[in-house]
């Protein structure tokens, strides 16, 4: 099972009824998160909540991917398997970061969309 088909199972609202393809899925399923963190992302105790839930999102969708590349049935290049769960430790560490207030979540909005341009075909370092 590759990350894509793991995602639509979690995320069902979010390609239910749609014919994306799974690269697709995981640029819209990225973008829908990444647009959360950017607009959760204030120094104001009264967001801070949706701050969490956006940063929880996030996680739950590089688990996903992690889970996905860690799957010895993964197609996908060992070194590109191994940057990919790479990039999960780092979503994960930061996001306590954000969560204790000693970080912002510009990491990993700049993380999700070097993925997204991936996935998108124009490469820039994902």
């Amino acid at each position: 099972m590759n990350a894509s088909t793991m995602a639509r199972t979690a995320y069902s609202a979010a390609s239910q009824g749609s014919a994306r393809t799974p690269r697709s899925t995981e640029y819209a399923l990225l973008a829908k998160v990444t647009a959360l963190l950017k607009e959760t992302d204030r120094h104001d105790a009264l967001a801070f909540p949706a701050l969490a839930q956006a940063i929880e999102q996030n996680r739950k969708l590089w688990l996903r991917f992690a889970l996905d590349v860690a799957h010895p049935d993964n197609e996908l290049p060992r070194d590109l398997r191994a940057r990919i769960f790479y990039l999960y430790e780092i979503v994960q560490q930061h996001s306590a970061r954000v969560l204790a207030h000693r970080a912002d979540t510009g990491l990993l909005v700049d993380i999700n969309r070097a993925v997204m341009r991936g996935l998108a075909g124009q490469g820039g370092g994902s």
